[in-house]
């Protein structure tokens, strides 16, 4: 399993890793990729900062990403664990529909995880995370473990902080073409 020193995610989100990667995907030309905004509706605006104080989602999103690879339309949402458990229930029914419509589509959907008390990141096909959804659906195990992901899909993060999304994708690619 891959690891890295995490100095140069210091203050950082993995939301922020994840712009600064898709930034430079696009600067190379290599992808473009969005983040898709949570719609609110706002109620308290500060009238002297203009900042949004209150407010209150207007509908379930779908994912955290979605862009086009070279011609291959992906999405794609991130995930944080603290422990070597994941949840499934921070996986929602509707990002899992929208994913599975997504695939149908010919897109490629995944899941990117980081275990934030390991420092490392995992790439998860559609397929994987459909094997514990299903899993959970047949009144299974309602989380997966550290231990029963592919060690394929870790990524090894560089000196430059890119989080390696494409080499993941490759892999999964490759797996679908098997």
């Amino acid at each position: 399993m891959a690891t890295w020193n995490s100095r140069g995610l210091r203050g950082s989100t993995l939301e922020e890793l994840i712009n600064q990667t898709i930034a430079h995907y696009r600067d190379h030309g290599l992808a473009l990729i969005q983040k898709v905004p949570t719609p609110i509706t706002p109620i308290n605006i500060d009238k002297n900062t203009r900042h949004i104080t209150l407010a209150y989602f207007d509908q379930k999103s779908t994912v955290d990403y979605l862009g086009v690879v070279q011609g291959i339309p992906v999405c794609f949402d991130a995930k944080e664990c603290a422990s070597d458990t994941f949840p499934l229930a921070n996986i929602h029914e509707h990002q899992v529909a929208f994913m599975t419509d997504y695939e149908r589509q010919q897109g490629v959907s995944f899941l990117l995880l980081y275990y934030s008390s390991r420092q490392e990141f995992y790439y998860m096909p559609y397929t994987e995370m459909m094997e514990f959804w299903n899993r959970m659906k047949m009144g299974g195990r309602k989380s997966f473990l550290i231990s029963e992901l592919d060690p394929a899909y870790f990524l090894d993060v560089k000196n430059d902080a890119v989080l390696p999304i494409l080499e993941g994708l490759q892999k999964d690619l490759d797996a679908r073409d098997m």
